[in-house]
């Protein structure tokens, strides 16, 4: 095993005397080939082109002598440092840390970031990663190969964001630049870049709020809002009554992450919370003024929507692969469209068991493990204690458990 291993973050300023003098101890050295190519490299170290991190370790783990790996930013945020404390490799190391990517970043765009998602970007991970762009005002994308600011552009297709991209920070080749998302996919852009995918309001308080990133406790408390805080003064339909939302919020479990579509979205008022979880939300509706209701209410509670104006199943060919999916209208043929696009979870509702028993077996028919619960509220006036209203309808629930979930 190797003496001492000190992992370096670099950021293109000069290296402290710290990290100076352990680079000038090092018999070995792993890093970028714009790292291996710094004169403070020993002319007779090692050197190991750092591509994978893993391989990288099983060779530090294997060397006698002393250790330095260098690493952009600060290699203790999203970077090398997971790697290397992995039990398997047995290193104990050092780190000197530099300013993060998306610090720099941030700095270059004169912006905070405090208010800021940070999500990377990987083949495997750039839908999730879009997901967080479409659900959140500021999001900063570590990007890598293949997932990259053309491909998010892509994934964004009918949402407007406007891009910083900065490209090689801390090099002489460092440039940075301000597109809009849908421009993005016509440039070529090199590698390593940060993203900021600014659009719609700032979640943050004016005096910069107490947590970082996204605020858990913006907006009223509660998981669901009273029937009337929807609707603007109009009825909501049967499928938006509070404690039916309550239901489906639970059965759904939308998160940071997760693409939602709510399919018949009436008031907007599934779509607003769903939102509020922190997921990402596509409300769909053939009523105009339905669609304008949901606009209106996401822009009370301060989420981001992209609201569909169409008649399912057809307008869904064309929206991209959702994790859960609320029905709130259209019935089994709906379902069964939806179905087809295999997402995790479905729930709908039924006003009649006949119904409830039609949607249930084309949820079967697809592979789904149906659950259905019959679901009474009765609202009293607590000053007489007198039953004021009562709803009633059928909550199916369709879960595709052999689908792995995509982290």
């Amino acid at each position: 095993m190797a003496d001492r291993v000190t992992v370096i973050g670099w950021d293109g300023s000069p290296l402290t005397e710290a990290a100076r003098s352990a680079l000038g101890a090092a018999t070995l050295v792993a890093g970028a080939a714009h790292h291996l190519a710094l004169p403070e490299v020993p002319p007779l170290a090692e050197r190991i082109r750092l591509g994978s991190v893993a391989l990288a370790a099983r060779r530090i783990a294997g060397h006698r002598g002393t250790a330095v790996v260098l690493a952009d930013g600060d290699p203790g945020f999203f970077g090398v440092v997971r790697t290397l404390r992995a039990p398997e490799f047995g290193l104990e190391v050092e780190v000197v840390p530099g300013v993060s990517s998306v610090a720099a970043a941030f700095a270059r765009a004169g912006m905070p970031w405090d208010d800021a998602q940070v999500v990377v970007a990987h083949p495997r991970t750039l839908r999730r990663a879009v997901n967080v762009c479409r659900a959140h005002a500021k999001v900063a994308v570590l990007t890598s190969p293949g997932a990259g600011p053309a491909e998010l552009g892509l994934l964004l297709a009918g949402v407007h964001r406007t891009f910083v991209i900065c490209e090689e920070l801390g090099t002489e080749r460092e440039q940075v630049s301000v597109v809009t998302s849908d421009n993005a996919p016509d440039h070529t852009w090199r590698d390593p870049n940060v993203v900021i995918v600014i659009g719609g309001p700032a979640s943050a308080a004016e005096d910069g709020g107490w947590i970082a990133g996204r605020d858990p406790g913006t907006g009223p408390r509660g998981w669901v809002q009273p029937d009337e805080a929807y609707g603007d003064g109009a009825a909501l339909g049967e499928g938006e009554t509070e404690l039916l939302r309550a239901a489906q919020l639970a059965r759904l479990g939308p998160r940071v992450g997760d693409l939602v579509w709510d399919i018949g979205c009436g008031s907007g008022a599934f779509a607003v919370e769903a939102a509020r979880a922190g997921a990402a939300v596509i409300a769909v509706d053939r009523d105009p003024a339905a669609c304008a209701r949901t606009d209106a209410a996401a822009r009370r509670y301060g989420v981001q929507l992209q609201v569909v104006h169409g008649s399912a199943p057809h307008v869904l060919e064309d929206l991209p692969e959702p994790d859960v999916v609320r029905v709130g209208g259209g019935g089994a043929a709906v379902v069964s469209a939806v179905a087809d696009r295999r997402p995790q979870r479905i729930v709908a509702h039924a006003a009649t068991r006949d119904a409830a028993e039609l949607v249930g077996r084309d949820l079967t028919e697809h592979g789904y493990r149906v659950e259905c619960a019959l679901l009474q509220s009765v609202e009293l006036d607590t000053r007489a204690w007198r039953e004021t209203e009562r709803n009633v309808a059928f909550l199916l629930s369709g879960i595709l458990s052999d689908r792995p979930v995509i982290r």
